[in-house]
C-alpha cells in the first residue's frame, strides 16, 4: 500500500506546498485502485449512511430507501460523464464514432489500433447535479414518495460527497488554480514548477462547510424538509461558491480562454435562479413560516 507519507513537501522561501502525490492509493495483485476512486467511493458512502439516517428519523421505509442509492449512483455518473464531454470537449466526443464510443464507456481508443481501460477520464459537477435530479424524478415516479422530500434529503447530504470529489480531483493533480504568490500555494508538479491556488481544496472545504451548516440547520428546523428549502438552499450554495472560486481557477479548455466568463460560471447561473426560486417557492407555500 502506498501511504501518504512523502506526499507534502515544503519548498521555496515562502513555504509553497509541493504536491506530487501518487495516483495509486494500494494495489491488490494486479489491480490497482485510484486515489480518485477511493475519494468517490468514500464520499457516496458517507452520503448513503446520512440519508438512511434521515429516512428513518422520517419513519420512511426501508424498502423504499434501498434503490435510492443505484438511482443516484447511476444518475450522477452519467450526468457527469456526458456533462464534460458535451459543454467541455464538444469537438473531440461528437466528431466521430470512436470518441463517441469514448464517451460512453471507460475506454480509450489507441492510434495503432485496439483499445486501453481508461476509466471515465472526465466528469463534469453540472452535469452530474442535473443527472442526479432527473434520477431523483425517476425514483420518486417509482417510489411514489414525495420529490420535494427525497431532494431535500439528498441536499442535506450533499455536501459529503462533494467534499470527496473535490479531495479525489486534488489527489489527481486535476482542476488547478492559477498562478499565485499566496503562502499557501500548491506546486502541482504533475503539471508544472509554478506555485498555484489549491482550488480543489478550497472547494471541498466549503462543502464540508456545507454539510455542517445542513445538519444544524435540519436539526432546528425539521419541519422544513418536504418543502424544497434544503435543495434550494444546496444548489444556491454550491453554485454561487462554484461561481466565484473559478475566477482562481485556470480554465480547462482552451475555448472559453474567448468567454467572458468560462463555462464552469455559465452553467453554474442556472442552477443559482434554480436554487433561489426552490427557497422562495418554499417559502411562499408555508405562509405560517418554515421551522
Amino acid at each position: 500500500m502506498v501511504g501518504l507519507a512523502g506526499i507534502v513537501g515544503f519548498v521555496g522561501s515562502l513555504g509553497y506546498i509541493n504536491w506530487n502525490p501518487s495516483l495509486e492509493a494500494f494495489h491488490i495483485g494486479a489491480f490497482s485502485f485510484r486515489w480518485y476512486s477511493l475519494c468517490w467511493l468514500m464520499g457516496l458512502l458517507l452520503a448513503y449512511l446520512v440519508v438512511r439516517r434521515l429516512y428513518k428519523e422520517q419513519n420512511i421505509k426501508d424498502e423504499l430507501f434501498d434503490p435510492l442509492f443505484i438511482y443516484c449512483f447511476l444518475g450522477i455518473l452519467i450526468g457527469a460523464r456526458l456533462g464534460h464531454c458535451i459543454f467541455y470537449q464538444p469537438d473531440y466526443f461528437l466528431t466521430s464514432g470512436q470518441h463517441f464510443m469514448e464517451m460512453l464507456l471507460p475506454i480509450h481508443f489507441l492510434p495503432e489500433g485496439g483499445w486501453k481501460m481508461t476509466g471515465y477520464a472526465g466528469l463534469a459537477s453540472h452535469g452530474g447535479t442535473a443527472g442526479l435530479m432527473l434520477a431523483l424524478w425517476l425514483y420518486c415516479r417509482k417510489t411514489k414518495l414525495s420529490l420535494w422530500t427525497v431532494l431535500d434529503n439528498i441536499a442535506i447530504a450533499t455536501g459529503t460527497t462533494a467534499c470527496f470529489i473535490r479531495l479525489g480531483n486534488l489527489m489527481n493533480s486535476e482542476i488547478i488554480g492559477k498562478v499565485t504568490d499566496v503562502p499557501w500555494a500548491f506546486v502541482f508538479e504533475r503539471v508544472d514548477l509554478l506555485p498555484r491556488h489549491p482550488g480543489q481544496l478550497y472547494e471541498a472545504i466549503a462543502y464540508a462547510l456545507l454539510f455542517v451548516i445542513m445538519w444544524v440547520l435540519h436539526k432546528q428546523m425539521p419541519r422544513r424538509i418536504g418543502t424544497g428549502w434544503y435543495f434550494g438552499f444546496c444548489l444556491t450554495y454550491i453554485f454561487t461558491f462554484r461561481f466565484f472560486i473559478e475566477y482562481t481557477k485556470e480554465i480547462q479548455e482552451a475555448f472559453e480562454a474567448s468567454l467572458p466568463i468560462d463555462m464552469g460560471q455559465i452553467l453554474s447561473i442556472p442552477f443559482i435562479i434554480l436554487g433561489v426560486w426552490c427557497m422562495i417557492r418554499a417559502r411562499r407555500e408555508s405562509p405560517s413560516g418554515l421551522k
